[in-house]
């Protein structure tokens, strides 16, 4: 079995101080894709460079504290592709992948972290941007080869995704505009979709128990007040070794909860 963990760690050195090293040594995931590091790479040199046997690949953020990505991996990967060749969002630190390629076929775990645009206007337009700069990424990177994309993606994309839908629906993360991006990448019989919300093909219906995020205000994590914002997407070959998930709660490690997807796979 092959597990996969996607975790935004809100912080890699805070998550650190909050146990996040141990508790991945414990669960022993194959590869771990994390986003929001806030670090640069000098932060990283003899601390977090390899974490629990695990070593890591990154793609950082230009500006201090800020976004950056990686994934810690089991696997020595044939190649390692940092950032999706966007002028714009590049520098944020939004992307990293790894390809496990042979003979016979062509394998990629990303780690991508999409924009907020719960800040204000300005972002939510740059989050549009990168919606409709990603989409066709991902769909080039779907017509050459299999893969699973780990992430943030700052989208709830259903109803049942989110706990307080209703006033929500013109806030950040629940816009009509991006919920149809998603619904269009997902979509089987549109030639700009087919790729497959791992989680949902085995939980269709989970509501509660499938948040990953929670606001800092309020009683919102104490109150399961969440939303789902964590995916792994996959193209269907891969989708359809899915074998089992979990979202841990058991510890509290930053603003999200790592979710872990168990394939039928061998790198």
């Amino acid at each position: 079995m092959f597990k996969l963990t996607s975790l935004n760690l809100n912080g890699i050195r805070s998550a650190a101080s909050k146990g996040v090293e141990a508790w991945i040594a414990a669960t022993r995931p194959d590869c771990i894709c994390v986003q929001e590091i806030k670090a640069q790479a000098p932060d990283m040199q003899g601390r977090f460079e390899a974490i629990a046997g695990l070593q890591g690949h990154f793609q950082f953020a230009a500006k201090k504290g800020y976004s950056g990505v990686g994934i810690y991996t089991r696997h020595e990967p044939s190649d390692v592709v940092v950032g999706y060749g966007s002028a714009e969002f590049d520098v944020e630190g939004r992307y990293v992948e790894l390809r496990f390629d042979t003979p016979a076929r062509k394998l990629s775990i990303i780690s991508a972290y999409f924009p907020s645009g719960s800040s204000g206007e300005e972002r939510q337009q740059a989050k549009f941007r990168f919606l409709d700069e990603f989409h066709p990424h991902l769909m080039r990177t779907k017509a050459e080869r299999e893969f699973i994309l780990c992430g943030d993606i700052n989208i709830a994309h259903q109803q049942i995704d989110l706990k307080n839908w209703r006033s929500n629906q013109k806030n950040s993360g629940f816009l009509p505009e991006e919920r149809a991006w998603m619904t269009k990448l997902l979509h089987t019989s549109d030639p700009g979709g087919g790729l497959i919300d791992v989680y949902r093909q085995l939980q269709p219906t989970a509501t509660d128990t499938a948040y990953t995020w929670w606001s800092n205000r309020g009683q919102a994590y104490a109150n399961n007040v969440g939303w789902r914002l964590d995916y792994h997407l996959a193209t269907p070959a891969l989708a359809a070794l899915a074998r089992s998930e979990a979202i841990y709660k058991g510890e509290k490690f930053s603003d999200h909860a790592p979710i872990t997807i168990g394939y039928d796979l061998v790198l």
